[in-house]
């Protein structure tokens, strides 16, 4: 993963050229504590151990980037931060000079994921925060992308289900604060390309699409039970066929409601969603790549258009 146009510069490998003060071993070795310059500018503060950083120090890079923290033999290994060029910066367990194990990566945006790492990758189990909108991405992710069970939680609704390459994929459902879930199911349909695309540039071309097949009440927001149906049912009163339906708040949400996700960078690969006004009713809805929306239509009119 590439850190917002700051790349980790390579640390020196032979530390016994450039300038150096502190203490050495009988062999004449860097052993001890000491500080260092070296030929490209970098400078170096903290332990060695035989001609190598090891243990606590503190190193500059002449770009304005610093690491602090534990070093094994010259690789960054143990826990340290990492203050990148950009102001990014880095905060856990790193393993063979990489982000490795557990740690917090802070964005020049205000995002944040905290989570796991391997090699340098979000792997694992992670939560990205976006700042500007106030959502976030719970759930695994497989080198770098949110991939896996996952929850997508936003201000007033969340969706949960699984994820594939970033996008939504298979069965989930929709969940309101109103309470009541839409339950559905992603689908991913590949746009025409020429066959001379790679296998990689035609996984940027599917699109999920929505597919909504039943609304339910929460039952956590339910705790008693529905009456019994009566005889006479007068205003207020439940009827045959109310049970299991949602209530007048719920239903009156999910005729009205109106939000838009969209998914951009957050970061340098990030997918950053924010909710903005448009219409959905229950039937079907699709995600477009291009302009980052999930754009809820109505079935009837779509036929219609088809037909003209």
């Amino acid at each position: 993963m590439s850190e917002l146009g700051s790349e980790e510069l390579d640390e020196e490998g032979e530390i016994d050229i450039g300038e150096y003060e502190g203490d050495r071993n009988e062999a004449g070795e860097r052993h001890g504590r000491g500080r260092a310059r070296l030929p490209n500018g970098d400078t170096y503060e903290g332990s060695y151990e035989f001609g190598k950083r090891h243990g606590q120090g503190i190193y500059r890079f002449k770009n304005g980037a610093r690491y602090t923290g534990e070093y094994v033999r010259n690789k960054k290994h143990g826990q340290g931060t990492f203050i990148y060029p950009d102001g990014s910066r880095y905060e856990g367990e790193w393993a063979d000079d990489q982000r490795h194990g557990y740690g917090v990566y802070y964005y020049v945006n205000n995002d944040t994921y905290t989570g796991e790492w391997f090699a340098h990758q979000r792997h694992g189990q992670g939560t990205y925060f976006y700042a500007e909108t106030g959502s976030k991405y719970v759930g695994t992710w497989v080198n770098g992308r949110q991939e896996g069970a996952a929850e997508l939680i936003h201000l007033n609704h969340r969706y949960q289900g699984k994820f594939l390459n970033k996008n939504p994929v298979g069965p989930g459902k929709y969940v309101f604060d109103v309470g009541c879930e839409q339950h559905g199911e992603y689908r991913l349909a590949d746009m025409d390309r020429g066959e001379e695309e790679e296998e990689e540039e035609l996984l940027a071309t599917v699109v999920p699409k929505w597919k909504a097949t039943e609304i339910t009440e929460l039952a956590l927001w339910t705790p008693t039970l529905p009456k019994e149906p009566t005889s006479t049912d007068g205003p207020g009163q439940e009827g045959p066929g109310a049970e299991g339906a949602p209530g007048e708040e719920a239903q009156a949400l999910l005729e009205g409601f109106k939000g838009e996700m969209e998914m951009r960078p957050g970061g340098e690969d990030a997918d950053v969603l924010r909710e903005e006004g448009r219409e959905y009713d229950q039937d079907e809805f699709h995600y477009d790549m291009e302009e980052g929306n999930i754009n809820f239509e109505e079935e009837e009119t779509r036929q219609s258009d088809r037909q003209d």
